[in-house]
């Protein structure tokens, strides 16, 4: 399951629109085990396309290094689809190279399938070609999120 703070869904879901037609990507980088997106990290779509997304190979090569330098992994891996469903195409699914991360689409297509804020939210795993859909469960906070006994406060 992928937990997410609101504000980091909205920041990816605006991302989109302001990129429409063309796919948005980008990265949401937490702390290295911890499985927690928290650094907003939006990406130039190189290819510049409405169905495709390709990470520039230098700022990619920038985003790992400095990643690294916080001891940070990139959690989730976000793009838009401009005109199909929130789905990882054959393409989407060749290029996922990292186990751990959560695969976000959102979709910005005009249909009746996106929700009541007018766009369609999913989170996928990707392993060795193998697609499986998860749930997203978002939070105002991490807080009181279910992500483990470290984040609850002493109260004592």
């Amino acid at each position: 399951m992928l937990v997410i703070r609101k504000d980091l869904l909205e920041e990816i879901v605006a991302h989109a629109r302001r990129d429409h037609p063309d796919e948005a990507c980008g990265v949401i980088a937490g702390p290295e085990g911890s499985d927690r997106p928290e650094r907003f990290i939006p990406m130039l779509n190189a290819a510049r396309s409405p169905t495709f997304y390709e990470f520039d190979s230098g700022d990619l090569l920038r985003l790992y290094r400095d990643m690294d330098a916080r001891d940070e992994v990139p959690v989730v891996i976000y793009h838009s689809h401009t005109a199909t469903e929130a789905h990882p195409s054959r393409t989407d699914i060749s290029y996922a190279s990292e186990p751990e991360a959560h695969y976000v689409l959102v979709s910005t297509r005009d249909s009746a399938e996106t929700n009541h804020t007018g766009h369609e939210f999913r989170s996928f795993r990707i392993v060795d070609g193998v697609v499986t859909e998860e749930e997203v469960q978002v939070v105002e906070t991490y807080m009181f999120a279910h992500t483990g006994a470290d984040d609850v406060p002493d109260l004592g």
